[in-house]
């Protein structure tokens, strides 16, 4: 058996290589210090191809940094479980279509007109047909801190330092935090990701999970991060603070909207939950304000209509508001099922996960909620998943296919630059951009069948979607 560990000063990599042989069986294990990782096993014909396939292994991690170690001497990195009070609403009950409990508190959630996804503090993601249905469930290694869109690709956050792509039929890896971020809250746009953090720094990382800047900022406890094209939202203790997108320079920072716990961004505007009892809409230019929500109570989450034609706001007393752009007080209503954690609107329907992990789908309608002021709600509908539901978890084992039996798809190569592992488009008709692709599964000289790729962003690369198949 031989153990490694590559650990950097300054919060860099936080990892573990485990190999193990017996006999003509090797057993690599890896991830991040003190968790359990993962393990792939691999049988060869003699113990002498075994000793030898774990020597190349442990030699290559060796190039890059890693050492020999003894496990349990080094530390995981720290997480923070987000902690918040719900208390039972005194509003009239909002008139909620359906809800489903998916178990735990939930923080993330994301809505299009295809699917409603949910994931909570045990690593469940979960997803329904807008009318409610379940219709899939994938088991993350650790707590989803939240669930973001970047056009086609859908990621969760976790607790365990990674960025999973949910976007396939199996969650993949994209993006690995360092080990000292001590993750609040992700965004990404064309590939850039965006984590703030519990000590208020906010740093980036590119579509090929390299880092790019970071910036500590005026304040701890950094709930917020928007990212969009130009620039990075960022905000925390201290107030909101705005960052150019390629280079992290500072464009201006207001203290206006102070204890910030939540945040949402429409084109020209950045919105600021705060534990003030309000939410405050800033200006992406100058961080002027434009508006300011008043609430009763401390605000957890807030969205809007497209373009900010209306606001909704939920707070600490699982209560949920509706404004005007103008800031004038349309409607409060109890959700019936705990403080809004997170909160999306769609298609006249306000998609809320709870503190007591419900994902509930609100009726905004103008009749529905006229009728809910005057105590008129619908029953709702509560949502089973079906016991037979398979379970989806992350893997790093592929299938193998033949050249000549491949079928459709793209084929992809893994090459060395230097010290980094890139990954290349090789089938005719592509441009020699980069790939983001699975780390956990890039080996050098590899090829690999995908069922697509699309080019993504403004960065010049692809980003695989479906299956992936090793070729041999």
């Amino acid at each position: 058996m031989t153990y490694l560990e590559l650990s950097e000063d300054g919060g860099g990599a936080h990892k573990f290589y485990e190999a193990v042989v017996s006999g003509t069986r090797v057993t690599i294990t890896y991830g991040r210090i003190g968790e359990a990782g993962q393990t792939k096993i691999t049988d060869f014909a003699t113990e002498d191809k075994a000793r030898a396939a774990a020597a190349k292994k442990v030699n290559e991690k060796l190039r890059k940094g890693y050492a020999p170690a003894v496990r349990g001497v080094r530390q995981r990195r720290p997480v923070t479980r987000r902690t918040v009070t719900s208390t039972r609403s005194t509003a009239l009950q909002a008139p909620v279509l359906w809800r489903f409990d998916s178990g735990a508190s939930a923080f993330g959630v994301f809505v299009d007109k295809e699917r409603c996804w949910v994931g909570n503090q045990r690593g469940d993601v979960f997803t329904l047909a807008p009318s409610g249905t379940v219709t899939g469930r994938f088991r993350l290694p650790d707590g989803v801190k939240c669930i973001v869109a970047d056009d086609f690709w859908i990621y969760a956050g976790c607790d365990d330092g990674k960025v999973y792509d949910l976007s396939g039929k199996v969650p993949r890896a994209a993006y690995e935090i360092a080990a000292d971020v001590d993750i609040y809250w992700l965004d990404i746009h064309d590939g850039i990701l965006g984590v703030s953090d519990r000590a208020g720094r906010i740093t980036t990382i590119d579509y090929e999970d390299e880092f790019q800047w970071a910036r500590t900022g005026q304040g701890d406890f950094a709930w917020m991060v928007r990212c969009d094209e130009d620039a990075v939202y960022h905000g925390h203790s201290g107030g909101v603070s705005r960052f150019d997108a390629s280079d992290g320079s500072p464009v201006w920072h207001t203290s206006a909207a102070d204890q910030v716990l939540f945040g949402w961004q429409e084109d020209d505007a950045v919105y600021a939950a705060t534990a003030r009892r309000t939410v405050h809409r800033l200006a992406k230019a100058d961080g002027r304000v434009e508006a300011v929500y008043r609430c009763d109570a401390p605000v957890y989450s807030c969205a809007t209509s497209p373009g900010g034609g209306y606001v909704f706001a939920g707070d600490s007393h699982s209560s949920v508001y509706c404004f005007a752009a103008s800031g004038e007080r349309l409607w409060k209503l109890g959700t019936g099922c705990g403080s809004a954690l997170s909160m999306q609107f769609l298609d006249d329907r306000l998609y809320i996960v709870t503190t007591d992990g419900s994902l509930a789908c609100v009726d905004a309608g103008e009749a529905a909620i006229a009728a809910a002021c005057q105590g008129r709600v619908p029953e709702a509908v509560d949502v089973k998943a079906a016991a037979s539901l398979p379970v989806v978890e992350p893997s790093v084992v592929l299938e193998t296919v033949t050249a000549g039996g491949a079928g459709e798809g793209v084929v992809v190569e893994c090459v060395r630059e230097g010290d980094r592992l890139r990954v290349r488009v090789s089938s005719p008709g592509y441009q020699a951009w980069n790939v983001q692709f699975p780390k956990d599964i890039r080996e050098a000289g590899a090829r690999y069948l995908v069922e697509g790729v699309r080019p993504a962003g403004r960065g010049g690369f692809y980003r695989t979607y479906g299956e992936i198949r090793r070729l041999v």
